[in-house]
């Protein structure tokens, strides 16, 4: 047995396009541009020899001095220090002759290092390449704990939302009612920011004044999509 005081039919659908006639749909946006506290270096070592052996013992030494530099020296926790990449692989040449042949081997171990004092990390980009590193990626700035400003994204978000809504329904010659939906969507925007590349070639680093590298800002964003009731 059916509900009979409910919509049927061509009602139910009149009601709904009513409802539909009486919103508004708005995208607010929320940024704020903080200061990273944290930064995450690639810095890894790669070593060439005869033998896979070799290469990979030559390697093994070299970050187990740049391991020992970063705890001793720089105070660097062992949580932070963590291997991203490793590998050994030949080298090939090719000759009429002879065909493909094997002509050494590389291997190569990349850590990833979490550092906080983001005055000094030129210098221990710079302390890392003389202890051996011979390849050093781009230095990736961050929020290490973004949540406490997640919030306020929000907030600026459903501010602007807000205001767009209101600038509508003014046009429209309506007023503006409750939010009857909210979504979010952050595109998944991470909240960190890169250095230059160019600021961690190998010849910067050789320079007489060392390596420089600014952290910048780190920009958070979100989006709101919003739904208004109109009067």
């Amino acid at each position: 047995m059916g509900l009979s005081g409910g919509l049927k039919g061509p009602e139910r659908a009149y009601a709904a396009d009513e409802v539909q006639k009486n919103i508004v749909n708005v995208v607010g946006k929320g940024e704020l541009s903080i200061k990273p506290d944290i930064a995450y270096l690639s810095i890894g070592v790669t070593t060439t020899a005869d033998t896979a052996q070799e290469a990979q013992k030559g390697t093994a030494a070299k970050i187990s001095k740049l391991t020992a530099l970063f705890k001793t020296t720089w105070g660097i926790a062992d949580k932070d220090i963590q291997s991203s990449q490793f590998y050994v692989q030949p080298n090939y040449t090719y000759s009429e002759k002879d065909g493909q042949k094997v002509k050494g081997y590389n291997a190569q171990h990349t850590l990833e290092v979490s550092y906080r004092d983001l005055t000094k990390v030129g210098q221990l980009l710079d302390a890392a390449s003389a202890a051996g590193a011979n390849n050093i990626g781009n230095v990736r700035f961050a929020i290490e704990d973004p949540s406490a400003f997640e919030a306020q994204a929000i907030e600026k978000a459903m501010q602007n939302a807000d205001v767009k809504a209101a600038a509508i329904a003014k046009a429209a010659k309506r007023g503006l009612g409750m939010v009857v939906n909210v979504v979010q969507s952050d595109d998944g925007n991470n909240p960190v920011v890169f250095a230059e590349a160019a600021m961690m070639q190998k010849s910067a680093m050789d320079s007489a004044a060392g390596s420089s590298v600014e952290p910048g800002q780190v920009k958070i964003t979100t989006k709101l999509t919003v739904t208004y009731e109109l009067k």
